[in-house]
C-alpha cells in the first residue's frame, strides 16, 4: 500500500522507483489516471536496452512494497505525457527540467 504522502506527491514528469515483490522498476510517470479510486493506476515508462518499457500499476495494488520519488520535475504543462514515447532521454529531460 502507497502512503497518502506519496500519492500526493505522484505527478506525471516524476522520477521514480518502484518496488515491488519480484523486483525494483524506476522510470518516469507518464500518466496517473482515476484518483484514489479502487481502480486508480499510474504508468510508470524506462528504456532497456534500446526498448521502450511500460508498467501501469493499480495504486492499491498488495504487490507494490514501496514507491520512492527520486526527483520531481520544475513544471509540467499537462497531465498526459504520452509524448515522451517519441523523444530521446536527453530531450525529456530538457523539457522536464530534471537532471
Amino acid at each position: 500500500m502507497i502512503s497518502k504522502e506519496i500519492l500526493g506527491n505522484l505527478k506525471p514528469g516524476s522520477q521514480i522507483k518502484v518496488y515491488e515483490k519480484t523486483g525494483t522498476f524506476q522510470g518516469i510517470v507518464l500518466a496517473r489516471k482515476h484518483g484514489t479510486e479502487p481502480g486508480a493506476t499510474f504508468t510508470v515508462r524506462n528504456t532497456l536496452a534500446d526498448v521502450g518499457v511500460e508498467k501501469i500499476y493499480p495504486i492499491h495494488s498488495p504487490s507494490i512494497n514501496k514507491v520512492e520519488i527520486l526527483s520531481s520535475p520544475q513544471k509540467v504543462r499537462r497531465s498526459k505525457l504520452y509524448y515522451l514515447r517519441g523523444i530521446s532521454k536527453k530531450n525529456i529531460r530538457r523539457k522536464l527540467g530534471i537532471s
